[in-house]
């Protein structure tokens, strides 16, 4: 209805971009409809159009500790919005609000109170003389409530719509009305007038190109048209709340504490479905920490509620039932999020049993230090590291009369913020790093033109040095050349960047050394001038390095092959998260829960040479996005497509969307060969591989090491293997009689020492100084002395190399007595400048100080002694 009406009033109605943002480091996530706009407002890209509405998924986890104690909050929320870039402003974007919510969508307008900033006068007045408010019904708000503003840049006031939803919401304090915090003045409508633009410094100056983003919760309108109680009320939401009771055998609002766990878990699977879908994979840190806590704090509420058993897919099915409409790619990638949430909520299982014994250690050091309060970093440290959320760790320890150090939480808590605040980078408006291509005109633009040949003559539009945009480099500079249309391929789509030289005529020579795309299409060609000058409005002829383009190419097409074998041979959930084409190697990231076997490599790689020695016909078509799914090509989603959209198959193996550049036929690549396959991430496994020239260089490598392994054991590649066989069975051999040599010099050291047993408090010790005996050694003979000496305690030390060795060693009946080898070492060690320890029975140390053995060997003595009792 709201996208339908803006489209009357000439709007492109756009779909809802991915909740992972594009080229912006501000935000982990989306969080409003303007978001994945901001290059439009700030005019660094041309809108396709500009009036836009769009229906956005968005995410905000600031408020995620109230979500459940409350009915109002929620992480996920669908914002419908109208966006005006630099074309109606003020008049038209308040009648509209007005128009749609009085006459299209019915609200009662006796019921509707709008705000204002308190000095916008301009706002004011349409409210009141074009609309027809009276001037009481019309708020005017402060700073805080009624100015939007992120920073530095694009900012301004903006006029809120309130709707009064009844006395039975009122909180019944008198003068209650818009802007109290109760439940009956619901905000349904944000309209923010961008018209100023703020330095940083509090200056605030008028934008040339004044903007409108309008802002209005799906979840909000929908609590007020249905007249339900909270946004978990409303009936697509409601049907999953209900799918959580039925789940747990509990009925919703006959228990607040249930209540609490029924809401959170509802809300927290919306949120989790959604990231997934968009290719966003649980993690530790960023935008994937923000997707474990929320599956583990829905998981952990399942158990609070009675779930004995996994539960999180079977509602991710409803989640994706009733929103499949409005988000296809939910259905799409269905079996992929069930997977994942699976898997994330098996590992949690885990940990929370785990954490459950940490606490219980916890609990047992208390009560030996007569402790009641748990210390607050120990607390964070389970809530951190085995996601005990505070207050499960409070609830176990309140049942046995124990509390917990909150403040001690909240500081260790605040020190990993303020470290990962320090860690953030400084980012300009957009949130991306500030870079000299911010001050390109945003009207410029490239065209590709590079897939049938390798060179071309173009015009120069732009140039820069590292720091300014410029007319003219020249000798040895390093800069950025943009011209109207290129043969270079900017990196894109794992892709590397064409390499190449830039000349004019036989004179000015300028090497590529990479080729980028930037925001608005434009390709930059990054390098450095070897000889001349280039000047705005040159012509010049671009020539790509032929070689590294038909090697990438060889790449990127074995990368095609690769993906669908790799589907074929593990399977339909394997997804591309990533790719890396250069022509030396590729690199192929992808979906999949367990590290693939030898003879699944094996399947993979004789698949794709089988395809390539098919020698395949690589044809690329050019359709809309529409017709080219229909046709069964792989596209990646969140990518972003333009209206039309290359296609390239090899044979009846593979079809895929792809912008990057191909072989004719796949007999080109010649031959192709894993190198590697690794885990980089939970669920997320990587392979590299070689094509061509590559295979034959990686097997000449080979080859080369086998003949100087041969050469170094003086034989011939062919009798290697029996070679290495028969000097590791000589090796054996040695080992052996070294170590009995070892041996007997060790007895030979160590002469009669029987007679140097003393008796100490009646347990007999036998302490005695070698030469040249390590560890092993004094291993072997204390177990002989301990025999000889039947009952008793033995303690050797050795000098070998100026480095001291202690041992001890203790018998059952001289532990009974209290001889304890552990503490008698660690006794000694001390004495040699050095340390160690261990049980009763045995223990061994070391030490720097030889010349002080015959004073540690004479406190064994005394050691003993006092612990025999």
């Amino acid at each position: 209805m709201f996208l339908e009406f803006f489209e009357s009033k000439g709007h492109l109605a756009m779909k809802s971009f991915s909740l992972v943002p594009h080229n912006d480091k501000s935000l982990l996530l989306i969080n409003s409809g303007m978001a994945p706009l901001k290059p439009y407002f700030t005019g660094a890209e041309i809108p396709p159009r500009r009036r836009v509405t769009t229906c956005q998924k968005c995410i905000r986890t600031g408020d995620i500790e109230n979500v459940g104690k409350t009915a109002r909050h929620g992480t996920f929320f669908e914002m419908l919005g109208n966006f005006s870039f630099g074309d109606y402003f003020k008049h038209e974007a308040i009648a509209w609000s007005w128009e749609f919510l009085t006459q299209v969508v019915g609200l009662d307008p006796d019921r509707l109170y709008p705000s204002i900033y308190q000095d916008d006068d301009e706002a004011f007045d349409i409210w009141n003389k074009e609309i027809g408010i009276a001037p009481e019904r019309i708020f005017r708000f402060g700073k805080e409530d009624n100015f939007w503003e992120h920073g530095a840049g694009p900012c301004g006031p903006c006029s809120e719509i309130y709707y009064d939803r009844g006395e039975k919401y009122g909180c019944g304090k008198p003068g209650c009305t818009v802007g109290c915090d109760c439940d009956r003045y619901m905000e349904v409508w944000n309209n923010v007038f961008s018209q100023f633009n703020n330095d940083g410094e509090g200056h605030y100056t008028d934008l040339i190109q004044k903007n409108i983003d309008t802002g209005m919760g799906l979840e909000r309108l929908a609590v007020v048209v249905q007249d339900v109680d909270s946004i978990f009320d409303v009936d697509t939401i409601q049907n999953l709340r209900n799918k959580v009771c039925a789940l747990a055998g509990v009925t919703y609002e006959t228990d607040p504490k249930k209540d609490v766990s029924i809401r959170l878990i509802t809300d927290h699977i919306r949120s989790a479905t959604f990231m997934i879908s968009d290719g966003i994979m649980p993690t530790n840190e960023g935008r994937g920490y923000v997707l474990r806590r929320l599956i583990r704090r829905a998981a952990r509420h399942g158990r609070l509620l009675g779930i004995d058993k996994q539960f999180l897919a079977e509602l991710s099915a409803t989640v994706i039932e009733d929103s499949k409409d409005g988000y296809p790619e939910l259905e799409e990638k269905k079996n992929f999020i069930f997977k994942v949430l699976s898997q994330e909520e098996e590992k949690f299982n885990k940990t929370i049993d785990q954490g459950l014994s940490i606490l219980s250690n916890l609990e047992a050091s208390m009560k030996e230090e007569g402790k009641t309060t748990l210390d607050g970093k120990d607390a964070f440290t389970l809530y951190d590291t085995y996601g005990f959320p505070l207050d499960l760790t409070k609830e176990i320890l309140e049942e046995k009369g124990c509390g917990v150090d909150e403040e001690g939480f909240r500081a260790a808590m605040e020190e990993q913020r303020t470290k990962a605040r320090n860690a953030r980078q400084t980012t300009n408006y957009m949130g991306a790093d500030a870079t000299v291509y911010d001050e390109i005109d945003p009207k410029i633009t490239s065209t590709f033109a590079g897939y049938d040949h390798l060179e071309h003559n173009s015009k120069i539009s732009v140039l820069t040095t590292d720091t300014e945009v410029t007319e003219a480099i020249s000798d040895g500079e390093h800069g950025t050349i943009f011209v109207d249309e290129t043969p270079f391929y900017a990196t894109m789509g794992g892709q590397t960047g064409d390499i190449g030289v830039i000349r004019i005529g036989d004179g000015a020579e300028f090497v590529v050394e990479d080729t980028i795309k930037l925001l608005g299409g434009k390709i930059g060609h990054v390098g450095h001038v070897v000889k001349g000058m280039f000047k705005v409005g040159d012509e010049v002829t671009l020539s790509v390095d032929a070689a590294a383009r038909a090697n990438t190419s060889k790449n990127h097409s074995a990368t095609h092959l690769l993906q669908k074998a790799l589907k074929t041979v593990l399977g339909s959930h394997v997804e591309q998260k990533g790719s890396l084409v250069t022509p030396d190697r590729l690199r192929f990231d992808f979906a999949h829960f367990q590290p693939m076997t030898k003879e699944e490599i094996e399947k993979v790689e004789a698949l794709v040479n089988k395809e390539i020695q098919a020698n395949l016909p690589v044809v690329t078509e050019v359709m809309d996005v529409e017709s080219a799914k229909k046709t069964g090509a792989m596209a990646l989603f969140g990518e972003k497509y333009g209206e039309n959209v290359r296609v390239v198959s090899m044979g009846d193996f593979s079809k895929e969307l792809c912008g990057g550049t191909h072989v004719a036929n796949t007999g080109v690549i010649s031959v192709f060969k894993i190198v590697s396959e690794t885990g980089i991430a939970a669920g997320v496994r990587r392979i590299e591989a070689l094509t061509g020239d590559g295979v034959f260089a990686y097997y000449q490598e080979l080859e080369d090491r086998l003949n100087r392994a041969s050469a170094l054991l003086k034989t011939t590649p062919a009798e290697l293997e029996n070679k290495i066989a028969h000097l590791q069975g000589e090796v054996k051999a040695l080992h052996s009689e070294n170590e009995a040599l070892k041996s007997k010099l060790a007895k030979d050291a160590l002469g009669d020492v029987m007679d140097q047993v003393q008796e100490i408090k009646g347990v007999k010790l036998l302490a005695a100084k070698l030469a040249d005996v390590d560890m092993n050694g004094l291993r072997d003979l204390g177990d002989q002395l301990k025999e000889k000496l039947g009952e008793g305690v033995v303690v050797l030390a050795s000098d070998k190399d100026g480095k001291v060795s202690l041992l001890a060693m203790a018998t059952d009946g001289a532990m009974k007595q209290g001889a304890h080898a552990g503490n008698l070492i660690k006794g000694m060690a001390a004495i040699v400048g050095g340390g160690g320890g261990g049980r009763p029975n045995m223990a061994q140390a070391g030490g720097k100080k030889p010349e002080m053995i015959d004073e540690a060997l004479k406190a064994a003595a005394e050691l003993l002694g006092e612990q025999i009792h």
